[in-house]
């Protein structure tokens, strides 16, 4: 089995990489990543082959093409900055460069598995479904419903190749911390928690979040690529928990007694609770979540704790 995934230096992408290397040690796993914001940390213990380009760029997709081939693309290359604004260039990476994958796995036939959002939903009334309403709040929830469109319009158009789309919601894990600002709450509240700092949270901390652990996201990942399914998933726990709980797991966890900070959100198009329906999932790809939120913080600390 030969496996490209773009974005395979980032967060998400890096878990996959390693994982298939552990289960599939007979195949050919490559990393397609521009490193603008995956880490070459994330790949250390990877035994691939990655080449370093930007997913815009029709000449190396061309190049791509030509000289490999591929039984299955992980596409997780993306911007992920859900606070950058500049639309242009947020369609161009998540959207544009879309057409560019879907070109090549038509020319190999090749399996696609793609990383789509619960940015998607925006704020209408949980728990989100995938065929219920879309309003994204930002250019990036836009970037990823536009992409589910084209995904879908393939799909419709090709059906004997399999496309599965993962409408993620928020992810967090081991190989986050590479993401800065970006990377997910559970990280930003432990950092501050660790080096004795008070956690800063939007006024009152009620705001609920699906929160659903990396090795879950990989689980996922490893059931669509043994499954002859195509479609789009809600990928999650299914359980909404608010920011306040996260601060009192890291707090009990962390033996750390703390305040919290509460400020006002800046922000016009946040998302104030998100909760994954997953029934679909849970049908045509038998995903059932393993770690609840508790078991995936105190999973997670093991590593955290080990690298202070």
């Amino acid at each position: 089995m030969r496996v490209l995934i773009t974005g395979g230096a980032g967060f998400i992408g890096s878990n996959i990489a390693k994982s298939l290397q552990e289960r599939y040690p007979s195949s050919k796993v490559y990393v397609l990543d521009d490193f603008s914001s995956g880490h070459f940390k994330n790949l250390l213990g990877f035994k691939g082959e990655v080449i370093t380009g930007d997913i815009r760029d029709a000449e190396l997709w061309d190049w791509i093409t030509k000289e490999y081939e591929f039984d299955v693309v992980f596409h997780k290359a993306a911007i992920t900055d859900t606070t950058i604004t500049d639309q242009r260039l947020m369609m161009e990476v998540n959207a544009e460069s879309f057409r560019h994958v879907l070109r090549a796995v038509l020319s190999w036939k090749a399996k696609l598995i793609y990383a789509s959002s619960a940015g998607v939903y925006g704020n209408v009334p949980p728990p989100m479904r995938e065929e219920g309403e879309l309003k994204p709040e930002n250019i990036y929830g836009f970037s990823k419903l536009v992409m589910d469109r084209i995904a879908t319009n393939f799909m419709e158009k090709y059906p004997h190749i399999k496309v599965v789309g993962f409408r993620y919601f928020n992810v967090y894990g081991q190989g986050e911390a590479y993401k800065g600002k970006s990377a997910s709450m559970i990280y930003q509240i432990y950092k501050k928690l660790v080096l004795g700092e008070r956690p800063r949270l939007f006024k009152w901390g009620e705001q609920k979040r699906d929160f659903v652990y990396i090795k879950d996201v990989v689980k996922a990942n490893m059931l669509a690529l043994e499954k002859d399914v195509s479609g789009i998933f809600n990928v999650g726990t299914g359980t909404a928990r608010s920011f306040n709980e996260i601060v009192e797991i890291l707090s009990r966890e962390l033996s750390i007694k703390t305040e919290v900070e509460y400020f006002d959100c800046p922000y016009d198009f946040y998302q104030k609770y998100t909760q994954a329906d997953i029934t679909r999932i849970k049908e045509y790809l038998g995903y059932t979540p393993d770690y609840t939120l508790e078991e995936g913080i105190k999973d997670y600390l093991k590593e955290l704790s080990s690298c202070l």
